[in-house]
């Protein structure tokens, strides 16, 4: 018994500290979209209807058009896929459940190979894996057939040139395609970019430059602002630690980032990524205040950078930063963050 009060004791302390308040977190979106959230509940008890409505509501969006198609599939490669062979059979030539298909075969696909790094990973895993990423090309193929003005089809190519090695001139091919149709697709640009980094297919300068140039060519209110930041993130964050993330250059990265989402459509369907990874990047920075406004807009659903790389306790590690980040904001109420930041480097 006197072991038993310290240590709840300690962790009553540790649960209010990093955890409380206590939220389900949804693991599949990266923020609120109701008529998804219905359409995922369906497809959960086997009816596709609410997910057909939903392409038919969308149209030509390209941007949802292929979040929904992602979160879907997603959900298909998981799970089961009867509703969706359901909808096929019910409908057939329909290309909103071809699409669904195409990123359906693809999340399979990644899903046989696992999370592990390629060392890690067993020879059957590997060949499961590109056994299906060789057999989505056809399923691409005919959604691209079934509507030929939606990159969506392509966009999910992207994840089949990562696993299968495409060659940088193959890529560049397939990226001509996809901007003909949607230059400034957000998946489009982080599925590329994903391709260009170090630890896929490019490098930590052609990732850099990758997103450089996607975002000095888009409109305001685009959200490719935030590509850099990603960049960074992709190339630097576990090399270089705090002093990096509280550097100017990074700091001007994330200001003109936000500076970018304050000016997006509030029903953008990216846009809550892009709050995410923000929020992120200024608790790093120790900018608080500004932190927690963007993890105020998107609490309780984690799927999106960074958390999606902790896998299954991805909620736990947004909880902890996010109660971390309202307890120093609280702590902190008479300097602003700009303020905050200066005295760091000043202590430094």
């Amino acid at each position: 018994m006197g072991f038993l009060g310290p240590a709840c004791l300690l962790l009553s302390c540790w649960l209010w500290y990093t955890l409380l308040p206590l939220r389900w977190q949804n693991s599949s979106l990266a923020g609120p979209d109701a008529a998804l959230q219905r359409a995922c509940r369906a497809v959960a008890r086997g009816r596709w209807e609410p997910a057909a409505r939903l392409f038919e509501d969308v149209g030509q969006d390209w941007e949802r058009r292929s979040l929904y198609a992602d979160r879907l599939g997603y959900l298909a490669a998981e799970r089961s896929d009867r509703w969706l062979k359901a909808w096929q059979e019910a409908r057939p030539g329909d290309p909103d459940a071809a699409l669904v298909m195409a990123r359906t075969r693809i999340q399979y696909a990644w899903k046989l190979r696992g999370r592990a790094r390629a060392r890690y990973t067993s020879s059957s895993q590997f060949e499961g894996f590109h056994r299906e990423l060789l057999a989505s090309q056809d399923d691409i193929g005919r959604a691209s057939a079934l509507c030929p003005d939606d990159p969506s089809p392509l966009v999910a190519e992207i994840w089949r040139a990562l696993g299968l090695g495409y060659s940088n001139e193959e890529m560049h091919r397939l990226w001509s395609e996809i901007t003909a149709r949607a230059p400034y697709h957000y998946e489009a640009h982080y599925s590329a970019l994903q391709y260009w980094t170090a630890k896929w297919r490019g490098s930590k300068q052609l990732a850099r430059e990758f997103a450089e140039q996607a975002a000095a060519a888009a409109p305001p209110g685009s959200l490719l602002t935030v590509m850099p930041v990603i960049a960074w993130f992709e190339n630097y964050a576990s090399e270089l630690g705090d002093p990096g993330f509280r550097s100017s250059q990074v700091t001007a990265l994330v200001d003109t980032a936000l500076a970018d989402v304050a000016l997006a459509d509030p029903n953008h369907p990216r846009l809550p990524e892009a709050r995410h990874l923000l929020g992120y990047f200024l608790y790093r920075q120790g900018r608080y205040k500004a932190a927690r406004d963007q993890f105020r807009r998107v609490d309780g659903f984690t799927n999106a950078l960074p958390w999606r790389y902790a896998g299954s306790v991805q909620w736990l590690y947004y909880r902890a930063v996010r109660t971390k980040t309202a307890r120093k904001a609280l702590m902190k109420p008479r300097l602003t963050d700009h303020q905050a930041e200066s005295a760091h480097h000043l202590q430094r």
